[in-house]
């Protein structure tokens, strides 16, 4: 595993449009350039119909996810091979995360749960290979998929208690003289939830993958002396398959614990 992040370090720098431009006797480093939305054909223009890059990418997920959980699993030998293995401990794992944070009434939420974790987990690490578009860096993905999660709980809970769950707002075990201010506090809280949930998926994915090409920058400049900045790249890479997989953990629990607030609203 050592090997082949050492690898991968190698190839960032290969790779990287960081270089260094002896004609301005300094180092030209754009670590956000990575981030760009470009239209696959012709042009600069992007309309809302504009297929590009971040398409691209996000089209290779579903692929990916499709691959490995439908074609992947389609055997279903008894002695499993390694992609319908990794299908069964994604489903496991997500169906028990789901049980025991939201309860046994939450699992009929649960295609919708293992489809935001398996988006979000898949788009990660295909942002890990040199030259591909992290479309979980962008805050336009995340924001849809936490306004999502913020719909569907927010209706979720008018749907199946009514009125009584304004009850989520109402701190009833509070002193009464503080219970209005509580109330306005939690009804903030509440709505700055889809906030901070798209934040901080794209926040730390965007931040990941700038350090990385700041050191890929260095690697290209220092020439000879390139092993440190290389021996840098592999450990924040090892860091950065780690952040892979937590944020997308992350991103669902959350929406287990708010869709859990939408099923069981009192305090």
């Amino acid at each position: 595993m050592g090997k082949l992040f050492f690898y991968v370090a190698l190839a960032l720098v290969l790779v990287s449009g960081l270089v260094f431009a002896p004609e301005t006797a300094g180092l030209a480093i754009h670590p956000m350039e990575q981030f760009t939305v470009t239209p696959l054909f012709g042009g600069d223009h992007i309309a809302w119909y504009t297929p590009t890059n971040v398409t691209l990418w996000m089209f290779l997920a579903v692929i990916a996810i499709i691959g490995l959980l439908v074609f992947g699993s389609s055997n279903r030998g008894i002695v499993p091979s390694r992609a319908q293995s990794v299908a069964e401990l994604a489903y496991g794992f997500i169906y028990k995360m789901v049980e025991d944070v939201t309860g046994k009434d939450a699992v009929k939420f649960f295609p919708y749960i293992m489809t935001l974790f398996m988006f979000i987990v898949t788009a990660n690490f295909l942002g890990l290979i040199p030259m591909s578009f992290t479309t979980t860096s962008h805050f336009a993905v995340t924001a849809i998929l936490a306004m999502l999660v913020f719909v569907t709980v927010t209706i979720t809970g008018f749907v199946l208690h009514g009125a009584k769950f304004l009850g989520l707002f109402w701190v009833s075990s509070a002193p009464l003289a503080l219970r209005p201010i509580l109330a306005i506090i939690e009804l903030i809280s509440y709505f700055v939830r889809p906030v901070s949930h798209c934040i901080r998926l794209a926040g730390n994915v965007m931040a990941g993958h700038a350090v990385l090409k700041v050191f890929a920058g260095f690697a290209g400049a220092l020439g000879a002396g390139a092993f440190l900045p290389i021996f840098a790249i592999t450990a924040v890479y090892a860091l950065e398959v780690l952040v892979a997989f937590i944020q997308a953990y992350v991103f669902t629990i959350l929406t287990c614990v708010y869709l859990k607030d939408a099923l069981h609203p009192s305090h």
